[in-house]
């Protein structure tokens, strides 16, 4: 049985911890796509520790994460874009709520592939509208470099969420099968 996502206690604690910093600390690695947009591999972190421990672990380390990975690379924190990530965890980590679901079990399916597809997508482009209008209606951000950010950054997040995270999700499901056609002999 999975622990409640509202249980806290020290591992839940130092998962965060680790998915910040792993967050935060490959952040900067990325391809230019964009003015202050990149194509960033560690939006798979996302996909993994919201799929593996839920939502609220994945919008507290992708939030820190974020604030972690501003003061690393330009010592100004982005609120609107470090929320996004939160928010885009969170609702990466919405599939494992569904009852059936357990990676760590082994146990996954094409449907929980197709609802952690959809909620993965959703979040990725609810967070960039949110971002988007804080950068615009908070920062004073001109509307025009917003679009081009915002679509930009969902492409980009959309492609490393379904080309890394969900295969990376499903590929630690798969190592984790105990059914296997390997017998004991004695």
């Amino acid at each position: 049985m999975k622990p409640s996502i509202w249980k806290w206690n020290t591992r839940t604690v130092v998962t965060i911890g680790i998915g910040a910093a792993l967050y935060g600390a490959t952040s900067w690695i990325g391809i230019p796509i964009a003015p202050d947009t990149q194509l960033r591999p560690a939006v798979a972190l996302l996909a993994i520790f919201g799929a593996l421990f839920g939502p609220v672990v994945g919008f507290v380390a992708g939030f820190i994460g974020h604030v972690i990975n501003d003061l690393l690379t330009s010592g100004t924190v982005w609120w609107g874009w470090a929320l996004g990530s939160g928010i885009t965890a969170a609702f990466m980590g919405l599939i494992y709520l569904a009852k059936s679901f357990d990676p760590q079990g082994g146990d996954i399916r094409k449907r929980h592939l197709a609802h952690f597809l959809l909620y993965g997508l959703v979040g990725i482009f609810a967070a960039l509208v949110f971002s988007g209008l804080f950068d615009i209606y908070v920062m004073g951000e001109p509307n025009d470099k917003i679009v081009i950010q915002t679509i930009s950054a969902g492409l980009a997040n959309a492609a490393v969420f379904i080309i890394l995270g969900i295969p990376a999700v499903w590929a630690y499901a798969k190592r984790n099968r105990s059914n296997t056609n390997l017998t004991v002999e004695r």
